[in-house]
């Protein structure tokens, strides 16, 4: 069976009380995307069992990437990218196994940083 791919907006597509996904009543297994009104994909998220799991991924309206990163039971793990419009990395997070922050950096579109934190301390 191929993997199904639902609307996030869909009618059918609900929250339960615990943050699952629910599609037409039932926990979802699959990817959710949500568009843009000009009809382009901005956000692409994989669910396991109404769980946030795998790839998640966001675009800009003109088709650039504008963040990514990898989820596990609706935990956020390893490292996670967002871009400025002008396709500079605008921040670096890691996270550990259990969705724990160890570093977060930024930086101003220009590329200057103007953040790092490590294990819990700025630097």
């Amino acid at each position: 069976m191929d993997e199904m791919r639902i609307d996030i907006d869909d009618e059918d597509v609900d929250m339960d009380s615990a943050r699952r996904i629910t599609y037409q009543g039932a926990l979802y297994t699959g990817e959710a995307v949500e568009t843009h009104p000009n009809g382009t994909v901005i956000a692409l998220t994989s669910y396991v069992d109404g769980l946030e799991d795998g790839l998640s991924r966001e675009w800009y309206p003109d088709g650039a990437l504008l963040a990514e990163g990898l989820m596990r039971g609706n935990r956020p793990v390893g490292p996670w990218r967002r871009w400025h419009p002008n396709g500079r990395l605008a921040q670096e997070q890691h996270f550990d196994d259990r969705g724990n922050l160890l570093t977060k950096r930024r930086w101003a579109e220009n590329g200057e940083p103007i953040e790092d934190e490590h294990d819990g301390g700025r630097r």
